[in-house]
Parts: structure tokens; sequence; C-alpha cells
């Protein structure tokens, strides 16, 4: 059955707010009026922000969220021979970057609620190849970092925290990108903190890895020209990235708790949503389950709502991984989780009609298959 309804959307970037287009075409001008566009004083001013944001002293900005990844681990010294341990739901960033660095991913087992990497079955992974941890905050909830750390922390393996999706999540009074060794953010559009374009950044509490990360960012570079760090690469945050990502930081929190509004919205029609409520959880992605996902969602988009799958193919049975890796581990919650999400439309701009229709739409669905 085709709608003839309009699809309320997945998101839909053109919808900010009329104030803030104003601001950043203003910050636009301002920047190319300053014919200063590669690490200039935007990128220095959003390092600093966005830093104390975190709450930690070191941010430094690159080209994207995936350089961040490959670029935390090189400072780590990840190369050929070293394990780093991950999960396998998280749409293969984390893979790519490990794969880049000529390291092996070694897939770890997800707790059932949460979709986040299980701190049990990390204890039971590691080993003594094993160089670094990437923890994947997904969805925008945060991972059990408390657990995560202890299990790290006995065995001496530093954690990578992956948050792409976590811009500004908060656990006891700490933000992602503040729990583990090295933090890696994404900028891309739709993020919680999406910049007009590529962009990333990388922050960290230890001083001598912020001045590695600083140097292989730009070629390895000592001083200009002068390249003595190994693996060093072109991968900066534009400076009119920095300058519109300045503008939009302040807003950063009312956006997010709009978004878990929203996610409130859709969990009180009484539909499975993954677990995780609060600060803690930025809902980056609003994901629910269903046994009979094709259905549901085909039912969902006849009511006129968008719909998605974040991420459908667990990365060890990835073409690309498989011809490297070969066989794949049996990871059972992994496949169950992939087998059921779907993603549903929550972007700050929605409208509360919007909101309501979809909540509708959630309910009448899931009776429609229940009676089915």
């Amino acid at each position: 059955m085709t709608s003839s309804l309009p699809l309320i959307p997945m998101n839909d970037l053109g919808r900010k707010p009329a104030f803030l287009l104003e601001r950043l075409d203003q910050v636009a001008r301002k920047v190319v009026n300053g014919s200063w566009y590669i690490l200039g004083p935007h990128v220095q001013a959003f390092e600093t922000a966005f830093s104390a944001y975190c709450g930690v002293p070191h941010c430094v900005g690159v080209g994207n969220g995936t350089d961040a990844l490959e670029i935390a681990l090189r400072a780590l010294d990840v190369g050929p021979g070293c394990d780093v341990l991950t999960v396998a739901n998280a749409g293969m960033y984390s893979t790519s970057a490990i794969l880049s660095c000529g390291a092996r991913p070694v897939f770890v087992d997800v707790d059932p609620e949460t979709y986040c990497m299980d701190p049990d079955a990390l204890a039971t992974s590691l080993t003594q190849k094993t160089r670094a941890v990437i923890v994947t905050h997904l969805y925008g909830l945060l991972a059990d970092m408390d657990r995560i750390l202890t299990v790290t922390n006995q065995a001496h393996v530093p954690v990578v925290e992956d948050c792409a999706q976590a811009h500004g999540a908060i656990r006891h009074g700490k933000r992602a990108g503040s729990f583990g060794t090295l933090g890696c953010f994404s900028f891309y559009p739709t993020k919680n903190l999406g910049a007009l374009g590529d962009g990333g950044a990388i922050t960290t509490q230890d001083e001598s890895i912020d001045r590695k990360l600083r140097q292989l960012r730009q070629y390895g570079w000592q001083t200009r020209y002068d390249s003595v760090l190994p693996y060093g690469r072109n991968s900066r945050l534009d400076e009119i990235q920095a300058a519109f990502l300045l503008e939009m930081l302040p807003y950063l929190d009312q956006a997010n708790e709009r978004r878990r509004r929203i996610a409130g919205k859709y969990k009180h029609s009484g539909v499975n949503m993954s677990a995780g409520d609060g600060p803690g959880h930025v809902r980056h992605l609003c994901v629910m389950r269903h046994k009979n996902r094709d259905a549901f969602r085909a039912l969902l988009r006849s009511a006129g709502v968008a719909t998605d799958v974040h991420f459908p193919t667990p990365d060890y049975r990835q073409p690309a991984v498989m011809a490297i890796l070969g066989k794949h581990p049996q990871l059972p919650v992994t496949e169950n989780a992939i087998s059921q999400i779907i993603s549903l439309p929550c972007f700050p701009e929605m409208t509360d009609a919007e909101v309501g229709m979809v909540s509708t739409a959630l309910v009448t669905v899931s009776e429609s298959l229940v009676e089915s």
C-alpha cells in the first residue's frame, strides 16, 4: 500500500531557525573577509570552547570523525600486529579506522538492552595483543564506562571513546569524550552538533598525546616542513566549519533536550525502545525494535512516517572486512539486535504535530500487527 501523505522525514537539515541562519551567514562573511581559512583563530576558539564543554583540557580539530578515530589510534602507536577491540553494530567507522592502521579489529558482543559494548564480553576478549579498545556511545547513549574502565584499567589498555553520536551526553557529571584516554567526535551535518560539511575532533586529558595529535593531523610536522612523526597526514578542521560550530555549540544542550522529549513521546506510545533516558542519552537516533521489522516499517511508511535501519549489517559480515579477516565471530546479541532495529524520525526541528503523527502511527501500526 502506498501512502498519499507526505513523509515525515528522518531529518531535515533545511529547518535551521532563521536567527541561526543569519548568524551563520555573518560568521561565514567574517571568515571570508579575514582571509585565513586553515588552522586560524576560529579553529583555536572552537577547540578551546569544545574542550571546556567536554570537561577536558585538550581538543584537536580534524577533518572528520573517521580521521579522528584513526589519528587517535596512531597516537597510541596502534599498527600491524596489534588487536583493537570494538563492536560490530556501529556502521563500520571504528573498523575502518582500525584496518587503516594495519591493525586487526576484534569484535565484542553488546548488551541486549543498550546495544553498547558489554563489559563482561569485553573482559573475556582481552588478550596480550590488545593494544586499545574503541567504545561507541551508540545512538547517543553513553556506554557503561564505569564497568568498562574497571576492566581496561586492570589490563592497562587505553580506551578510545567513539562519541560521534553522543555530543553532550552526561553521566556522573562527566560528558562523553572525558572518560577514556581519547574521545573522538564527528561533526557530520546530521550529528547532534553538526557542521555544514565534514569535520571532527579529538579530546584528551593527556598533554603529550595532545602534542602528538597536532603533529599527526598535519604531516607529522614538528615545525613547518619538518616531518618527524611517522604516519602524519593532512586532516584539519576547516576554519569556516569551526566558525559555524562555535555558533551552534551554545544551543547543543537545548537541542539534546528536545530530542529526549521527542523520544519520550514515542516511548509512551508503547514501542520497545532501546534502554536509557535522561542526560546520559542524547538521542542522536531514536531506535526501537520489532520482531517483524519489514512489515512494521512498511506500515509506518503507508502512514507517512519515514524510517531507517542503523545499521543493517554487522562489520564482520561486510565484504571488505571478510576479505581481510575471513571467518567471522559468533555474536548472538549483535545479530539479534541488527535483525530488529528501526530508527524513527527524531530531530530538534520536528514540529509537535509531526511528533504527534508519528506517535499515533506507532500505536496504530502496533495494534494492526498484533491483530494480524
